[in-house]
């Protein structure tokens, strides 16, 4: 089978892919995540896939499964991808849904929507040309990527291991190429407890939680490495200017391309103290991303997508990447994994968020293959 041949077309694609991008779904707003996945299995049920709803918990959005129908119960190909955005409902209005020469911009348009309707135009472009695909193939869209999957892991991993093949539609690599491994991740958990007093009358009487937390804040960033590196990205103190605060919480990341420099910037962490007697400072430990390290069926599942890659006359290098994904979890369960499938573009996570156009063509083309053809 000739992907090159299955007549994509980038600007219905597009016109597919605009109420997604216009469906707001920020990760900790479960209804609008579930906003989402309503678009998003109307799709798929339109095509014949039988959906199943998951319900959310912990606060978090639902999943979604669909599955389509085979002859075969073989273990097949599973396709997954996340559909909440780190975006708050509103982004819009700076943000909005424009065409600009090459490029498509929009929240969330390249991490992940882009790929994943890529994924299901890839589906969907084989059922009209009457190509059966030699696996069963299930799609599987998640509501909580974007802050380290804590409610979903189980999910993923149960339904990996029911497949032969992990597919994960994330943007593809500056360079073209895609992720056959992923570095580890850490979460924490920061909490720093002062005293209250009245920041007018009675300052000296007072010990600043915010204080303690700038301090911390300075101390665990200089902790980072070449082999691990710390950032702190949430602050939360204080309710009153003229109080001295008494908590202020955090939160931190830690990033390390092998599993044993990340144990060791685990401990560092969460052996911090505080910096004097008069407050209190804690760190505790919570999500986590075990490091994907490409073993000898990741590798040959990157050599095939790549034969297809040079027929439709483009490379995909790979790669092992930071920026955690949840091909964490199947990689590190020894299932082939390929990552980084998705549409290429820059700006994620910003007010520039964009996908090149030609992207959604060639990648989803690229995608169809894989699914045609894996056996």
């Amino acid at each position: 089978m000739n992907p090159d041949h299955l007549p994509f077309d980038a600007e219905a694609m597009l016109a597919g892919l605009r109420p997604w991008i216009e469906c707001e779904s920020p990760t900790w707003d479960a209804a609008a995540v579930n906003r989402m996945m309503d678009l998003a299995s109307r799709d798929l049920a339109l095509m014949g896939a039988t959906i199943e709803r998951i319900p959310g918990r912990m606060g978090f959005g639902d999943c979604v499964r669909a599955r389509f129908p085979h002859a075969s119960a073989e273990p097949g190909i599973l396709v997954m991808g996340h559909l909440d955005t780190v975006h708050p409902v509103g982004t819009l209005a700076s943000l909005p849904w424009r065409v600009d020469g090459a490029r498509c911009y929009g929240p969330g348009i390249c991490d992940m929507k882009g790929g994943n309707f890529l994924a299901i135009e890839a589906i969907r472009q084989l059922q009209r040309a009457g190509i059966a695909t030699s696996l069963p193939v299930t799609v599987l869209l998640t509501p909580d990527e974007e802050v380290g999957t804590p409610s979903t892991r189980d999910v993923i991993e149960a339904e990996a291991a029911r497949h032969r093949y992990v597919l994960i539609p994330e943007p593809g690599r500056a360079d073209g190429g895609v992720v056959t491994g992923r570095y580890a991740i850490a979460r924490f958990r920061l909490e720093a407890t002062g005293r209250p007093s009245h920041a007018g009358a009675r300052l000296g009487e007072g010990r600043s939680a915010i204080r303690e937390m700038a301090k911390q804040i300075l101390a665990i960033e200089d902790m980072t490495t070449e082999d691990c590196t710390y950032s702190v990205g949430v602050i939360q103190g204080g309710q009153w200017v003229n109080c001295v605060a008494t908590t202020c919480v955090g939160e931190a990341l830690s990033m390390a391309k092998r599993q044993e420099d990340l144990d060791l910037g685990v401990e560092r962490i969460l052996s911090l103290r505080p910096t004097g007697n008069d407050v209190s400072f804690k760190v505790e430990r919570t999500v986590t991303r075990p490091v994907w390290e490409a073993d000898g069926k990741t590798m040959a599942l990157w050599e095939h997508a790549s034969r297809i890659a040079t027929g439709l006359g483009f490379a995909i290098p790979h790669q092992s990447a930071g920026g955690g994904s949840d091909g964490n979890f199947t990689g590190a369960m020894g299932i082939a994994t390929l990552d980084g499938l998705g549409a290429m573009g820059d700006g994620f996570h910003t007010l520039g968020e964009y996908l090149l156009i030609d992207s959604l063509v060639a990648r989803g083309k690229l995608m169809a293959g894989l699914l045609a053809t894996l056996g």
